[in-house]
């Protein structure tokens, strides 16, 4: 490079992982304006900004595939604990659950319902600047739901049609199967979201209404996606995850559209088979997990039977009250003592408690007082869940998933509740500290592609995920031999440490591992 060559950026002495599965190598990044100008020696240039990297990789920001941000991200510090972890693009609209497109009444019902997942959207009152202000009381489009997104936090937001909330709006709590009418107006939005800037359709088939849903209902409304992905949390996991890999292959043999399974968990011996068997019938298929062996969700969705309506809280909550499921809740002995609650509103002493030590708190039995967290949560509550085959087998299950290469990753992070899971405050940097680092699951080349560019190239988001001349300027700066998750369980809210510098959008947001105040992020439409 000439001398006297100037940029708005050089990020100097750095070993760069570019994203391409190519080993690091020592460069340096310049940015002008928003975008990567250059990569190699760029000893005679100068910059309004000189960010010394020496000792550290410099890599493409992570895409978080698969986080439960969609109220939260306005948040600072949900903003701080992702990027602490290098992640600058949260994938939201998750589960086939969250806010757009719909009427007054559908974005309601999702607030309702996945509250303890994704958080509720503020829609009334509020100072500028506050979360959630820039929502109004009426329907919410895809373009306006993007719109409030886009410059307003500090983080990139890609957001996924959800199908659960299309459905409700089009056909309410039904359980019935969608008429022509129902599908052609299912489809309408869809086309409409699309053309708004979604990137991609998700489906949430263990949540309600979507449970409803058929193989045929879902493959129809994959047709417009042009070769962005439908994504699904399956109808089943664990053992029984040959059930909900047979709908996805299904789904995409009568579509023809691109998948992506959602937090893929369970025993290896199980699901590589699965996945590998897809793969070899042609399906175009990728997959998220996380590294941990619990799962975080809505308590409801646990412990309820199909029979009770959990779409229809008054319904569902006569039923529970009324002694109709007094021979379920036998049932689930074995439950309780993996539950820890994570989110309990009016009773938040019980955070952090399972609900075994709970219910002896309280001097009740379990199931009493799981009835009493649905009942007096209005079904808000959400739980820390343990898989059954938690230990070393599990543990080496979790390698071997995420070492398949079409692995991305994903935290599934939900930010709400006084207990929260800890993978939205250590998942990334857990891939990185333990799964690079310390266990050599994969290198530090392949981290870049599972983190980076891979999920980039899935979303549509072709000018992110590369550190390459042109790209958007999303850049995470990390110390290998710091970066790691400090997040547990007993201490969930934990900020992970080896990651002080990132910018999005060619501006630094994250200095000295303090957030600078800088709103860049942009809402990516593919």
């Amino acid at each position: 490079m000439n001398l006297g060559v100037s940029f708005d950026v050089v990020i100097s002495g750095g070993r760069v992982l570019d994203g391409t599965g190519a080993p690091p190598y020592r460069a340096d990044v310049a940015i002008a304006g928003d975008r990567v100008a250059a990569v190699g020696r760029l000893d005679g240039a100068t910059a309004g900004t000189v960010i010394d990297a020496t000792g550290r990789f410099v890599a493409p920001g992570f895409v978080d595939c698969h986080a439960h941000g969609d109220a939260v991200v306005f948040d600072p510090g949900v903003q701080l604990a992702a990027l602490r972890q290098g992640v600058t693009t949260f994938v939201l609209g998750q589960d086939g659950l969250s806010f757009a497109p719909g009427s007054a009444a559908t974005v309601a019902y999702a607030s309702r319902y996945f509250a303890a997942v994704n958080g509720e959207l503020q829609r009334d009152g509020g100072r500028d600047g506050e979360p959630g202000s820039a929502f109004g009381p009426g329907p919410l489009s895809v373009a306006e739901l993007l719109g409030a997104y886009d410059r307003a936090v500090a983080l990139n937001t890609a957001y996924l049609l959800p199908h659960g909330t299309i459905r409700y709006d089009v056909m309410g709590p039904s359980a019935e199967p969608a008429s022509p009418g129902d599908l052609a107006a299912m489809l309408r939005h869809v086309e409409r979201g699309l053309s708004e800037g979604a990137a991609g359709l998700s489906s949430g088939l263990e949540y309600l209404p979507g449970g409803y849903a058929s193989a045929e209902e879902l493959a129809a409304l994959c047709a417009p996606l042009g070769g962005l992905p439908y994504v699904t949390h399956m109808r089943a996991y664990g053992e029984r995850a040959g059930v909900g890999m047979a709908e996805v292959v299904d789904i995409a043999g009568r579509s023809g559209a691109a998948v992506h399974v959602s937090h893929l968990h369970g025993p290896a011996d199980v699901l590589l088979p699965l996945v590998d068997e897809a793969l070899g019938k042609g399906v175009d298929l990728t997959f998220d997990t996380y590294p941990y062996l619990r799962g975080n969700t809505i308590l409801a969705m646990i412990v309820l039977p199909p029979a009770v309506p959990g779409a229809e809280p008054a319904r569902a909550l006569e039923m529970i009250g009324s002694g109709a499921l007094d021979d379920w809740w036998p049932t689930l002995a074995t439950t309780w003592p993996r539950l820890t609650v994570s989110h309990a509103p009016g009773l938040e002493w019980a955070e952090g408690l399972t609900i075994v030590a709970a219910a002896g708190r309280a001097g009740v039995e379990p199931a009493e007082f799981c009835r009493r967290l649905l009942t007096e949560t209005n079904l808000e509550a959400g739980v820390v869940s343990a898989r059954p085959d938690e230990g070393p087998l599990g543990e080496e299950s979790v390698r071997r998933v995420l070492r398949h290469p079409s692995h991305t990753g994903g935290s599934d992070a939900i930010y709400v509740g006084g207990h929260p899971h800890p993978r939205g405050f250590g998942a990334f940097a857990r891939f990185l500290g333990r799964h690079v680092r310390e266990l050599g699951d994969w290198t530090w080349e392949q981290a870049a592609t599972h983190l980076a560019s891979h999920p980039a190239r899935r979303f549509g988001l072709t000018d992110r995920g590369l550190l390459r001349r042109g790209f958007a300027a999303d850049v995470v700066v990390f110390d290998p031999a710091v970066v790691g998750d400090l997040a547990t369980y007993q201490e969930p809210r934990r900020l992970a440490e080896g990651v002080d510098d990132v910018l999005v959008s060619g501006v630094r947001v994250l200095a000295g591992g303090e957030l600078t105040g800088a709103t860049p992020g942009r809402a990516l439409r593919p």
